[in-house]
């Protein structure tokens, strides 16, 4: 019987076109995690702002749709990461998650002010985990000490690798299980900036940076054409955050779907 081609990662190039960064000489090299969406982008161009040397991974792991990809590709040239790997690996053959197994239902027209009894089945087993032992590898082949995630704790969708236990159980375990912490004495940094942010906040702080909002998807099931929904939670929690930022979301006009904008509550802290 034949198998499917081996996995390889595939690197894209990306333009030197970059509104966000600031001029460099030592740029430390980093690795990002680029899923295409809202928190991502907006973590490049935070990283990249930083003066950091971006090395953006993203992952074909048996998601529903390819639209994320497209948009990772789109952010990665944008906003200037220095290099855009696609790991493939595939998350779909165990399933467990309506975002790889289409024969669970994603979730709509949830209230995203009344978070779900329990992990909810958008849930993917163990991805995070599983995302940042790559980005680990690479980073310690790249010589970086800085490994970015978009994970937030604030509005989310109570997925537990998002988390701060775990984001420094993580970083523990890296600098026990890699020759860069155990002999190098170079310790690896999990960076998550994001993680005590509202999405309004997130938002706010993307625009300051320059995010153009229109490049990226969010959406857990969106049409053929890459249309989102307006529906699933991470529709829903978008349109609460455009509407709490005070601007209106330029990737979700939906046909059926009407925004709303008020005063952020809380505008994004600056450092």
């Amino acid at each position: 019987m034949a198998g499917r081609p081996p996995s390889r990662q595939r690197p894209v190039e990306t333009s030197s076109r970059n509104p966000i960064s600031h001029v460099s000489n030592h740029r430390p090299p980093a690795v990002l995690l680029l899923s295409g969406g809202l928190d991502s982008t907006t973590l490049l161009a935070h990283a990249v702002h930083e003066g950091f040397d971006v090395h953006a991974l993203s992952f074909e792991y048996g998601q529903r749709h390819s639209h994320e990809l497209a948009a990772a590709r789109r952010v990665a040239e944008r906003y200037g990461a220095a290099e855009h790997r696609v790991s493939r690996i595939d998350l779909g053959l165990f399933g467990g998650s309506a975002l790889t197994d289409h024969n669970l239902a994603v979730p709509m027209d949830r209230d995203p002010a009344q978070p779900s009894a329990g992990v909810p089945v958008t849930y993917v087993p163990a991805r995070n985990t599983i995302f940042l032992a790559h980005a680990l590898a690479y980073a310690e082949v790249i010589d970086a000490s800085d490994i970015f995630i978009g994970v937030n704790s604030v509005d989310y969708s109570g997925y537990p690798d998002c988390r701060p236990q775990f984001i420094d159980a993580f970083q523990a375990m890296a600098n026990l299980a890699t020759r860069a912490g155990t002999e190098e004495g170079r310790p690896l940094r999990i960076r998550t900036p994001l993680m005590s942010l509202s999405k309004a906040q997130i938002i706010l702080m993307g625009l300051a940076l320059g995010v153009d909002y229109a490049l990226t998807t969010s959406c857990y099931a969106p049409s053929p054409t890459g249309a989102a929904c307006g529906r699933c939670d991470a529709c829903t929690l978008r349109l609460r955050g455009f509407a709490e930022a005070g601007v209106v979301d330029p990737a979700l006009q939906v046909e059926g779907v009407e925004q709303s904008t008020t005063t952020a509550a809380h505008p994004f802290p600056r450092d």
